[in-house]
């Protein structure tokens, strides 16, 4: 299986954790679910994803959303696209 495809099983896994935590298990599952974020994905928008993470776990009735799958999407999907956008500009020119 591809790195990229095992992050995104590893981060449906994380997803459904959170979506089965309730408080006060919450209140130990944000930070890991924050860090494990910042692990995942590093950079600036790893940080943030993972401060994302931490405050969806944390607000009541939040875990239904699904940050790792989406943070996911958005790295491997959304971003890769626009390298692709990219690139047909640079070789246009």
């Amino acid at each position: 299986m591809n790195k990229k495809y095992k992050k995104l099983a590893f981060s449906v896994v994380l997803d459904l954790i959170g979506f089965f935590t309730m408080f006060p298990i919450d209140l130990a599952w944000a930070p890991i679910s924050g860090y494990l974020m910042t692990r995942m994905y590093k950079g600036n928008l790893g940080k943030a994803a993972g401060i994302v993470s931490f405050i969806e776990e944390i607000v009541p009735f939040s875990d239904v959303i699904p940050t790792f799958t989406i943070m996911w999407f958005y790295t491997y999907v959304i971003k890769k696209e626009e390298k692709k956008d990219k690139e047909i500009t640079i070789i246009d020119i």
